[in-house]
């Protein structure tokens, strides 16, 4: 089994207020795939959201403000899976994408370690 990273891309944008129920929905929903994938076993890391502050580190050592991507973009979260290849990674992102419902998620098989 190979290890897998979703980065959550944009969707942020023009998101449409949501009542606390929506939200609430929301919330356990996402704790239900949380727990289906750990029972599973594919979900190795559940991620976590990232904040839009940051810095980037140059080669020459210098240190900037960042991220500089455009908003829709901007890696908004991400989580680690394990699954048998790229195709099944990918068939797992889509239960993401369902909860996420905006954006896109960039699917990157992690190099072995060794």
């Amino acid at each position: 089994m190979a290890k897998f990273m979703f980065l959550q891309r944009g969707g942020c944008e023009n998101r449409p207020e949501m009542t606390p129920e929506q939200m609430e929905a929301g919330m356990k929903a996402w704790m239900d795939w949380v727990k289906s994938g750990t029972d599973e076993g594919w979900l190795l890391d559940p991620g976590s959201p990232l904040s839009d502050t940051g810095a980037v580190v140059q080669s020459d050592l210098s240190v900037m403000d960042g991220p500089f991507a455009e908003s829709k973009e901007l890696v908004g979260g991400y989580s680690i899976v394990e699954a048998s290849d790229l195709a099944a990674a990918c068939e797992l992102a889509k239960q993401t994408m369902k909860l996420a419902g905006a954006g896109k998620i960039e699917v990157r098989q992690c190099a072995s370690g060794g």
